[in-house]
């Protein structure tokens, strides 16, 4: 491939990858996932940074905003959405760093950790979704 004319993957190019690992999910979860809002942008914003007390914005990869399914009740009034955040820079700088996984391996393997808040997974759970450490 010649790369002198290529582009970076931009925020649409992440969120179809995220949304393709969705429609590999186990059917018993994947229902569950789509009802949760994919945002991607470059970087977090800076109250979550804030409130999260992360100076270096390239520190997070994505993060799962809302209330896990584990902990839901009937009589819970929801102020927004769950939401997963997908914050392309930082993830383009570990998949260069990293060097020995696919942009969509690792958009995954994030994807997955986000979901595994979601559904309050545990290590065992996501391992059994997400070959990451195969």
């Amino acid at each position: 491939m010649d790369w002198t004319d290529a582009l970076g993957p931009n925020g649409a190019v992440i969120e179809q990858m995220a949304r393709d690992a969705m429609a590999t999910l186990p059917e018993e979860f994947k229902l569950h996932a789509l009802a949760v809002v994919l945002r991607v942008e470059d970087f977090a914003p800076d109250d979550i940074l804030r409130d999260m007390e992360i100076e270096d914005p390239f520190q997070l990869t994505g993060l799962y905003d809302g209330i896990p399914l584990t902990q839901k009740s009937i009589s819970d009034q929801p102020d927004r959405p769950d939401t997963i955040w997908l914050f392309r820079r930082p993830i383009l700088d570990e998949w260069i760093e990293r060097g020995n996984v696919t942009l969509s391996e690792l958009v995954t393997h994030v994807l997955v950790h986000e979901l595994a808040h979601h559904f309050g997974w545990s290590d065992d759970d996501i391992a059994s979704i997400d070959k990451w450490w195969d």
